[in-house]
């Protein structure tokens, strides 16, 4: 069985993503910043921030076989109304967090003989929707984090992304916060439902192991058909 971290994995995917690698039989490992995790989980949890300038992970295990990196935010603004300043803390957020998680187990990765990186982009990316600047924007960054990751990593550490549309999970709370939105939202996409955490965790799972040992450099698309089908 592997060895996994969770970066952001009291809530949401994170949670869900921690929860389906233990039932498997993995040793998992998962931080969290804000949201304290559920007990008797069987789950190790350690607090880290990942803005901090260098979060501690010296609890990783020496070998780990992979890491999944699940903080994000949402913020929906016309343009002209986000603050320069707004990018920049997604970006810190989403993408240096990223990095500097990233760097500091690269060691305990190599030491693995079928690693794996997971992050987490957005439909927005590659679809364009209106007040989806902010999100896009550092999402689009991790889209190319991933490629040029996955170039100069392989053969060694797989990097794969999910590109998830709406997701029924706390961070999306505001958006999905009556049943009529949860409606509206669900008949936008082909599939006419909005997705579940594990929709997401069980593609972050699959990338995770080495079920998919043969795949890297890719940026998959659960949406529930949103980017690719026009109904």
């Amino acid at each position: 069985m592997g060895k996994y971290l969770i970066i952001g994995g009291s809530s949401g995917i994170g949670k869900e993503l921690a929860a389906q690698l233990k039932q498997e039989g993995h040793q998992v490992n998962a931080t969290f910043r804000n949201t304290q995790p559920d007990g008797n989980t069987g789950i190790e949890y350690r607090h880290l921030d990942v803005l901090d300038a260098q979060p501690d992970l010296s609890f990783v295990p020496e070998t780990l076989d992979g890491i999944a990196y699940c903080p994000g935010s949402i913020n929906l603004k016309p343009f002209a109304r986000i603050r320069p300043e707004s990018f920049t803390e997604d970006f810190n957020l989403q993408v240096v967090g990223a990095i500097k998680t990233i760097q500091a187990v690269l060691p305990n990765l190599k030491k693995s003989d079928n690693a794996s990186i997971v992050l987490f982009s957005t439909v927005a990316v590659q679809s364009g929707f209106n007040f989806h600047t902010q999100v896009a924007a550092s999402k689009g960054a991790i889209e190319g984090l991933t490629r040029a990751l996955a170039a100069e990593l392989a053969p060694g550490i797989r990097v794969n992304c999910i590109a998830p549309s709406l997701t029924d999970t706390p961070l999306a709370g505001k958006l999905l916060n009556s049943e009529d939105k949860k409606e509206a939202n669900a008949q936008r996409h082909p599939l006419k439902r909005i997705g579940t955490p594990s929709d997401i965790a069980s593609m972050a799972a699959f990338l995770l192991t080495p079920a998919s040992s043969w795949m890297t450099g890719q940026v998959l698309h659960v949406d529930g058909g949103m980017s690719s089908i026009k109904s």
